[in-house]
């Protein structure tokens, strides 16, 4: 609590309003405050040495007592801790000369030993009730409100501040509807915000409708009005009343305001509380039920911990898994048949079986590759050569991340056989994306969760297909991708295939990175002119030319003969097809780049 200062609504940290010399009513809240000072205001015309008494007695030289967040008003009843020395010595010297000092506010709150340009003008003088002094040399005093005053003039700053003071006399009231209508809203206003509070009492609601002077009525509630210093000292230097009572009225429609906003708030959090732990108690005794029924444990239980042992055993990143365990605290809190339960069920099944750590072992045996190829393809030498090339970088730098292979030529001359090749080769898996006439970026993106049936992207699905982190993909007829309102592919393919970024590769679907960097991606395409510039600077192009005469003859011989006539039904040594024949098929009937028509 700071130095010399009060807050009206609550009794001071550490004071005990069963302390023996301090009034039992200190310890009461703001508006039990209220109702008390009211009560003594009702009673001062007819008692002795009440504030009504000791204002036409009150000396023009009075101690001055500087306080820091708090501003009395006349008939306000509250208890003050003094700690500063000044203020001590005030407060004595105001015992020893009848009991009376001038309280004001400070300007600013952070001025430790404030001066008088530090003090507002206008101030209350108040009646030393109570003084108890504390053991750490503190006191505590419960002083009331007498009258408003203002500084004529300081006499004194050391010991402590003493000023000459002229009392501010209220002007008579004219009786007229628009004062008694100003009283009945401020009453009406009150008892508002009094009940948004959850206080009724039926004692200061009488106090209430018992005040009918305005300035007594405004000093009454302005001084339980919680309000900023600056509103608060306005109040207190009108003068007139009904002014007074009309700038009341301006802060209990504010205040009426706030606590209706407040309570509407409050009340939304508890009706949200009571409804979680409704729906938590009925679970609860679901289970009990359940279980002295000997009946089966809940499926969702077993869903939900299947799916946190699968999610244990996927080896996420540490962003996906703390999405994960967001999105499994959100799941245990819905109903299992909800359709955001689905939703939310289906996405932590799709990070579960997402290969994160699994990966193939590479087998980049060089001899072993070149056997591979040449078994697989005939002629096509400087591409094969190219393709060693390419592979022997990978086995003396694993981590190497270099370029992506595109193989360019015509139909039929083995480029997607290629991709299915250099997999064999490193004994890695195999997935072919075909990306002819696709249009709309979700394919290789995927679409946000709040769609309808939404899933990842082409690029994660051939990922979870193949099981392993660092398959081999082909991107088939990349030349032939579209761009419509539905987004640009081949925009989203330049992440996917750029080895610097692919490391974080981010799909709309799963929301958090994935690692594309162990992935060996290649392409195929028919004519590179038509694929963006953009993308083919991603690229190393290797032209694949037609077969010749020999080289076709040769594949028909090995690979397609063989091949159509297992397709038939037929033995090997069923069919025999001369060379004569074979090459007259080529030559007459088959003239094309590849084999396709060929075979």
């Amino acid at each position: 609590m700071a130095d010399d200062t009060k807050n009206p609504d609550t009794f001071p940290e550490g004071a005990s309003p069963a302390d023996d010399d301090m009034d039992p009513r200190a310890g009461a809240p703001g508006e039990a405050l209220a109702a008390d000072a009211a009560a003594d205001a009702a009673r001062q015309d007819g008692e002795t040495g009440g504030p009504a008494d000791a204002e036409r007695t009150l000396p023009p030289v009075l101690p001055v007592l500087p306080v820091r967040d708090v501003v009395v008003f006349n008939y306000m009843i509250l208890p003050l801790f003094i700690s500063r020395e000044k203020s001590v010595r005030a407060v004595e010297a105001a015992v020893r000369r009848g009991r009376h000092l001038l309280v004001v506010a400070q300007r600013e709150e952070g001025v430790e030993d404030p001066g008088p340009a530090d003090l507002y003008e206008t101030g209350t003088v108040v009646q030393v009730m109570r003084m108890l002094r504390m053991p750490d040399s503190r006191l505590k005093v419960l002083v009331q409100g007498v009258s408003r005053a203002r500084v004529a003039g300081y006499r004194q700053a050391e010991p402590y501040l003493e000023a000459r003071v002229e009392h501010v006399a209220e002007p008579p009231v004219a009786e007229g509807a628009d004062v008694e209508a100003l009283l009945r809203a401020v009453r009406e206003q009150s008892e508002k915000v009094l009940s948004l509070r959850g206080i009724s009492s039926p004692d200061i609601l009488g106090v209430l409708q018992g005040v009918d002077d305005p300035g007594r009525l405004a000093d009454i509630i302005a001084a339980n009005l919680r309000m900023k210093m600056a509103d608060a000292q306005a109040i207190l230097e009108s003068v007139d009343p009904v002014e007074r009572l009309r700038l009341v009225h301006e802060r209990l429609q504010h205040e009426l305001e706030v606590a209706t906003v407040q309570a509407r708030i409050q009340g939304a959090a508890r009706e949200g509380m009571d409804k979680a732990q409704k729906e938590y108690f009925l679970r609860e005794q679901l289970k009990a039920i359940r279980h002295e029924l000997g009946d089966a444990e809940d499926e969702s239980d077993d869903d939900m911990a299947s799916l946190r042992e699968a999610l244990d055993k996927a080896g996420l990143s540490g962003e996906a898994r703390a999405e994960a365990d967001r999105q499994l605290r959100r799941l245990a809190s819905m109903h299992a048949d909800s359709s955001e339960a689905s939703v939310l069920r289906a996405y932590l099944e799709w990070l579960a079986e997402l290969p994160w750590k699994k990966q193939s072992r590479d087998r980049l045996d060089i001899a072993r590759a070149r056997d591979i190829l040449d078994e697989d393809h005939c002629g096509l030498d400087k591409v094969k050569e190219r393709i060693l090339e390419f592979l022997s970088v990978r086995k003396l730098n694993p981590r190497s991340k270099g370029s992506i292979l595109c193989f360019s030529g015509p139909p039929g001359v083995g480029k997607t056989s290629l991709g299915r090749s250099i997999a064999r080769a490193l004994g890695r898996r195999f997935q072919r994306l075909s990306l002819g006439g696709m249009h709309d970026e979700a394919e290789i993106r995927g679409h946000r969760r709040t769609y309808i049936g939404a899933m990842p992207g082409r690029i994660l699905q051939a990922l979870r297909q193949a099981g392993t982190r660092n398959p081999v993909i082909v991107l088939d007829e990349v030349d032939k991708l579209g761009a419509d309102f539905r987004g640009d592919p081949s925009s989203a393919l330049l992440e996917v295939l750029d080895p610097e970024q692919n490391n974080t590769f981010s799909d709309h679907y799963l929301n958090v990175p994935f690692d594309l960097s162990r992935v060996l991606f290649l392409c195929t395409a028919n004519h590179v002119d038509t694929i963006p510039a953009a993308l083919r600077d991603r690229m190393e192009v290797i032209t694949l030319p037609g077969y010749t005469r020999q080289e076709k003859a040769e594949i028909g011989k090995r690979h397609l003969l063989p091949k159509r006539v297992a397709d038939a039904g037929l033995k090997p040594g069923d069919v025999r097809l001369a060379d004569a024949a074979l090459d007259k098929i080529i030559s007459e009937y088959t003239r094309e780049a590849g084999v396709r028509n060929l075979e």
